[in-house]
């Protein structure tokens, strides 16, 4: 399986990844993206002290929860780093570089 990912679908884990800082925290502080031939990296930095999770079991007619879903489905991973000795953290998503 081709497992690059297509622009939209980058924007879209972009989109998901700010809003849940504008959500769940005082919105992004910083927004890093990295790109090679193989992968690209979505990184999001906000001062909130939740912790993102897809929505468990997932309902397509709830609202709400669909973020860290979408996220989910298209990346190859994705994950949390907490800021040391501080609040905060960084949300990181990785995609199959498009081509």
């Amino acid at each position: 399986a081709d497992r690059r990912a297509a622009a939209e679908d980058v924007l879209l884990v972009v989109s998901e990844l700010v809003t849940n800082a504008c959500l769940h925290a005082e919105g992004p502080d910083e927004l890093f993206l990295a790109c090679d031939n193989k992968v690209i990296r979505v990184e999001v930095s906000d001062r909130g002290a939740g912790q993102p999770a897809p929505r468990t079991p997932h309902r397509a007619g709830r609202p709400g929860g669909h973020g860290m879903f979408i996220v989910q489905r298209l990346c190859l991973d994705w994950g949390v780093v907490r800021a040391s000795g501080e609040a905060g953290k960084t949300v990181w998503a990785e995609l199959g570089a498009p081509a």
